[in-house]
Order: C-alpha cells, then sequence, then structure tokens
C-alpha cells in the first residue's frame, strides 16, 4: 500500500517513528513535510497529503499534530476525503470498517508511539465492510457534493 505521511512540527518527532513502523509492515511511504522542527501550519500539511490521496496517487495518508483534530478538519475540507481522528485502535478499526476512511489522524501529545502503532496497525487491517455501510458513505458524497 502506499501511504502519504505529513504532520505539523508538534508531529515531527512521532512521524519518522510511524515512518518506519509501515516499512516495516511493507507499506511504501512519502513524508509530505514539514522536514525541520520550526513552527508551522498543520493546514498545510493536512492538505498536501489529503490532495495526493484524494487524486489516487496515494491508497492511504497519515496526519499528526498535537491532538490530531486540527490537522483531520483541515483534511476533511479536501473533497473525497474521511478523515478519522484516533486514540485508540478500537475506533480506528470501525472507522475502516464502518466509514472506509482514508486518512488516520492522531496526535502526539495524546498518544505514545507505541499506542500510535497499534492505531495504525487496527486501521490499516481492517476493511470496508461495504454493505450497509456503502449506503452511509454515498450519503456522505451527497452532503459533499452539495
Amino acid at each position: 500500500m502506499r501511504i502519504a505521511i505529513g504532520s505539523d512540527h508538534v508531529g515531527l518527532e512521532l512521524k519518522p517513528l510511524i515512518i518506519d513502523y509501515l516499512q516495516e509492515l511493507g507499506h511504501e511511504t512519502e513524508d509530505f513535510g514539514p522536514a525541520t522542527p520550526e513552527r508551522t501550519d498543520y493546514p498545510i500539511y493536512g492538505k498536501k497529503v489529503a490532495e495526493v490521496v484524494a487524486k489516487g496517487e496515494f491508497d492511504k495518508g497519515i496526519l499528526i499534530c498535537g491532538t490530531g483534530v486540527g490537522i483531520s478538519i483541515a483534511a476533511n475540507k479536501v473533497k473525497g476525503i474521511r478523515a478519522v481522528v484516533c486514540s485508540e485502535p478500537y475506533s480506528a478499526s470501525l472507522s475502516s470498517a464502518h466509514n472506509d476512511t482514508n486518512i488516520l489522524a492522531f496526535g502526539a501529545r495524546v498518544i505514545g508511539s507505541e499506542l500510535a502503532k497499534m492505531i495504525v496497525k487496527a486501521w490499516l487491517e481492517t476493511e470496508f465492510d461495504g454493505d450497509r455501510h456503502s449506503k452511509r458513505i454515498e450519503m456522505i458524497a451527497e452532503i459533499e457534493n452539495q
């Protein structure tokens, strides 16, 4: 799987650990920044990752900021993105199964690296259930297109 990853300055320390973990799991990754610890604005990186996922250039995306909230809000403004903030694996798994989420976000100030890996693994290993959930994804797309 091809996974785009980005963060703001707060997520910079956690990001390489997640990249390494994704590569250990056999995924191809690309880091969309930032590369330095200077203060930056999370919407820049939320948008960058969301755009390449929405275009189909990457299968999924992962975003990291202080809480995961701001960067996921920015990503969700890009048409076709269903970003979710997760602080535990159960919600990550259900977001894949029920909501077919294509971007996972979490907070470097909220969770540690081992929990982040568990969340990533649960999110990536859970397939979309389809069935009754497909109708709901279509409803979300209709709202997005209004």
